[in-house]
């Protein structure tokens, strides 16, 4: 198996990360936002779950959307067919109802994304710019995104055993996640590849991971030093420990099957990681969200099921203890605060495969796969009266508080309860340093509501390190900042 690079560029991965010098910025000094940020706008009871306007892209739209993220105030969507082609687009959607196009850009071997992360490297970095990283139809394309009015490819990734030939779950790349300088790239029936992005324009695979017996690789997460990699179409899921990022090893009794709330096996579509709990979309005998406790991640343990007794589950996002869930036939929202008795809050839904659906403040982003009515395909539907005042939570950090023997190759990752903007993570809004207060230079990422830390040499043996994200720093897409100060601290391997 080889990983060839081309200089061409289309699962938007879109993974912000910025390494710095020995000292930290101040919180208000990090990337920062280019657009408006989240939707400033209140609505009526009448005029939720019903869709006021639609989000397309060029004039080579297939129709076929996926999810959005933000990135730096702005709503970026893909729009690119499982069969290739499409391209990026940059939305103000601060008045949500009346959104303003701001940028996009299209290539040919994009293809349909399912996850999202940006990658921001400073003016001092070796390659310094703004970068995402989208499936493309032989593996990974990057764009340069430094300008919002101009996103454009500025590299290919293109693996022998990835492509496409008319069957979008065999041979595909169908998710990633972002820990730069690697990312980890489900591959359907190829299994899980390791790709260093040290130049994020000439990635590079350093390893293909295959389980005895195999999962068609449908997600993948990663929250620190752990690695869910879960099914396509099946009942199966795998932990793995990654504080070696090159080298994956499967977390004993960390292989677990997805069950209902009889106990029976049920097949899941696609998944995501939310804090310590991972969450599956039901896809057969009636949609809904399968949820398992990942805390230990030796003895996943089942929380409980939000089900709709009707449609099937695509692609689902957790935010503020809400489930977003596209179900096919219609989009639906849980209230799962409670999440042993999650409620349905509303549905919604618009002509199409209702795949998938994004939370986005007080609005949620409704998009079909297939099927759609021309320039119909990503709908914007309130689902909330007012404006987002919450600010995000910590769920979840790995290594756990109080941890020892932590590898010297290990990550830190801190989990949210919603998505967090990009342009607030950073090495300064997040810090990682020895017990004596000595500053750890790292990349520090987002993707999605997980946020990472690779500090940029090997940690050292036998020492304490602090993680804290401070108070007014990272946010969500609101620009609603972290209240209080977080901290939490683990000690490493010895000599």
């Amino acid at each position: 198996m080889r990983g060839n690079v081309t200089p061409r560029a289309g699962l938007v991965a879109l993974v912000l990360a910025t390494g710095c010098g020995p000292g930290w910025l101040e919180v208000d000094e990090g990337p920062g936002l280019r657009g408006p940020g989240g939707p400033e706008v209140s609505f009526a009871e009448d005029q939720l779950f019903e869709g006021c306007a639609w989000l397309t892209g060029g004039e080579d739209d297939y129709d076929h959307h996926n999810l959005v993220m933000p990135y730096r105030g702005h709503l970026v969507m893909p729009w690119m067919p499982e069969w290739g082609s499409g391209g990026l687009t940059f939305f103000d959607v601060s008045d949500p109802c009346n959104p303003q196009k701001d940028g996009e850009g299209t290539w040919e071997t994009t293809r349909e994304t399912h996850a999202m992360a940006f990658l921001h490297l400073p003016e001092d970095a070796e390659f310094a710019g703004e970068y995402a990283v989208t499936n493309g139809l032989k593996g990974v394309v990057t764009w340069d995104v430094s300008d919002p009015a101009d996103p454009h490819v500025v590299g290919e990734l293109e693996v022998d055993e990835i492509f496409y030939l008319f069957d979008a779950y065999a041979r595909v790349a169908l998710s990633l996640a972002w820990q730069h300088p690697t990312l980890y790239i489900a591959a359907a029936d190829n299994g899980l590849y390791v790709v260093d992005t040290t130049d994020p324009a000439n990635m590079v695979v350093v390893e293909q991971v295959q389980l005895d017996p195999p999962i068609r690789a449908g997600g993948v997460f990663t929250l620190g030093n752990r690695l869910l990699l879960t099914s396509a179409e099946q009942e199966e899921a795998v932990v793995f420990d990654i504080s070696d990022p090159h080298d994956p090893q499967p977390v004993l009794g960390g292989r677990f099957t997805t069950t209902d709330a009889d106990g029976e096996p049920r097949e899941h579509y696609h998944a995501n990681l939310y804090g310590h709990t991972a969450l599956f979309a039901r896809k057969e005998r009636g949609g809904g969200v399968l949820m398992m406790d990942l805390t230990d991640p030796s003895k996943p343990t089942r929380i409980g099921e939000a089900w709709t007794g009707e449609g099937g589950g695509g692609y689902v996002f957790g935010d503020e203890g809400f489930l977003f869930l596209g179900n096919s036939d219609f989009g639906v929202i849980f209230d799962a605060r409670d999440p042993t008795d999650p409620v349905e809050v509303g549905r919604m839904a618009i002509e199409g495969d209702n795949d998938t659906l994004t939370p986005y403040g007080n609005i949620a982003l409704l998009a079909v796969d297939g099927e759609a009515n021309h320039e119909q395909s990503t709908a914007v539907v309130p689902w909330r009266t007012d404006p987002d005042t919450a600010a995000p939570l910590v769920l979840a950090v790995d290594p756990l508080d109080g941890a020892e023997d932590v590898a010297l190759t290990a990550r830190v990752g801190v989990g949210f309860n919603e998505i967090v903007e990009p342009g607030t993570v950073f090495m300064g809004s997040v810090r990682l340093s020895t017990e004596r207060g000595r500053a750890v230079p790292g990349f520090v990422s987002a993707q999605e509501g997980i946020v990472t830390y690779v500090p940029h040499e090997p940690l050292d043996p036998g020492t304490t390190y602090v993680l804290e994200v401070l108070a007014g720093g990272v946010s969500d897409v609101n620009g609603n900042a972290l209240e209080a100060n977080f901290s939490s601290r683990f000690s490493t391997v010895g000599e």
